[in-house]
């Protein structure tokens, strides 16, 4: 199923070959230790990640960063896609929008350090009622100097081992809203509230904890861009985000397809191999099928990126592919757990394991309701022709 990449990407995907070929002896262990691996053991992960430039790759050369195109971005997740969580989210990874969006000490202050890894960041955007819908009701009081933060984030990603937030609220001045902004926030300022750490399906260690923020000071320097910018901040980290889990969707599905393959063909049954099976036969010819065309969408969206295609346009595209590549490999994992049988239900096996995690990427960044929601509002008011 080889799609023509351009020699970087196949240089970047090689790359990220050889990051999984030494960290994915660790999963079974990360498995049964609930996502945990010894310190040195995930400090050297971490480090080598790092030292190839993985924390770095949408970063322009002009801060130090490995300007890589979207493509070759997608490349290496689609690799890293095919490992669990719990060895791939050793890293930070900074956005370039987090460039653009912030100012001079800001970038230098937050965003630079998470390129070495000597900071780690959070996204505090969702809300016990908002979910995907993104209705803001944190609010940003403004008071001298700067704004005080009142209201409750819900699965703030990473928080464990993060020691600052992105957080999106409402700016209210004289009981009137002003904007939709986003702001950097260390996380040791005083009326930071940590709820509780709810337990989730995965096991790997980037929990998603629940914080209130009972009258939080931020002063006005910690304000990202405009009072009114932080839903298209918000919408570029979308964006991304959502292309991202379309390509580790097609390397988990990937995965998942050829050790069901191998298994298929070596697993010995009354009338012969379980390969022979029609019905196996039939799992695994839908399996590639889907996975193929998830892999033509997703790179056809990442050059579209590159070409700097209408930005809306990418939008619904990025929706689209999140969609189709996340309900791809959501049914890949259900027939390969199938195909193990009682194998599949054991935690020690890759279908098990991905069974469970691949079912959050129909939820998160946008449930898969959210992206047809995106994509049909695309099709009305742009036509077909212009998605």
């Amino acid at each position: 199923m080889h799609i023509n990449l351009p020699g970087n990407a196949e240089e970047w995907a090689a790359s990220a070959q050889k990051f999984l070929d030494t960290t994915m002896p660790w999963e079974v262990e990360a498995e049964m230790n609930e996502g945990k691996l010894p310190d040195d053991i995930d400090k050297k992960h971490r480090q080598m990640a790092i030292d190839m430039g993985l924390s770095c790759m949408d970063i322009p050369k002009i801060f130090g960063g490995k300007e890589l195109s979207i493509i070759e971005q997608v490349a290496v997740w689609e690799v890293l896609g095919r490992s669990t969580n719990a060895l791939t989210w050793c890293f930070s990874e900074p956005q370039a929008w987090m460039l653009e969006a912030c100012n001079d000490e800001q970038i230098k202050e937050y965003i630079l350090p998470l390129m070495d890894g000597s900071r780690h960041e959070c996204y505090a955007i969702t809300e016990s009622e908002s979910g995907s819908e993104l209705d803001v009701k944190t609010t940003a009081r403004k008071t001298d100097g700067g704004y005080l933060i009142n209201g409750e984030k819900w699965f703030v990603t990473g928080a464990n081992h993060a020691d600052f937030f992105f957080l999106q609220a409402v700016i209210e001045s004289n009981n009137e809203t002003i904007g939709d902004a986003m702001f950097l926030l260390n996380m040791d300022e005083a009326g930071i509230e940590h709820v509780r750490t709810p337990l989730f399906s995965h096991t790997f260690d980037s929990h998603h904890p629940i914080y209130k923020f009972n009258d939080v000071f931020i002063p006005e320097k910690s304000l990202i861009g405009s009072e009114n910018a932080g839903m298209s901040y918000a919408l570029a980290w979308f964006r991304r985000e959502r292309l991202m889990i379309a390509a580790r969707c097609c390397g988990a599905a990937a995965r998942l397809i050829e050790e069901a393959t191998d298994f298929a063909t070596t697993r010995k049954v009354k009338d012969g191999k379980l390969s022979d099976q029609q019905a196996i036969q039939f799992m695994l010819a839908d399996s590639v099928t889907e996975l193929w065309a998830a892999r033509l969408m997703l790179y056809e969206t990442a050059n579209a990126h590159d070409r700097n295609d209408d930005l809306k346009a990418l939008h619904y595209r990025c929706s689209a592919a999140k969609l189709f590549a996340s309900e791809m490999a959501n049914k890949v994992a259900d027939r390969v757990v199938q195909i193990f049988g009682g194998r599949g239900y054991m935690r020690e096996f890759t279908a098990e394991r991905f069974y469970r995690e691949l079912r959050v990427d129909r939820i998160w960044e946008g449930t898969s309701e959210i992206q047809r929601l995106i994509i049909a509002k695309g099709l009305i008011n742009k036509g077909l022709k212009k998605l």
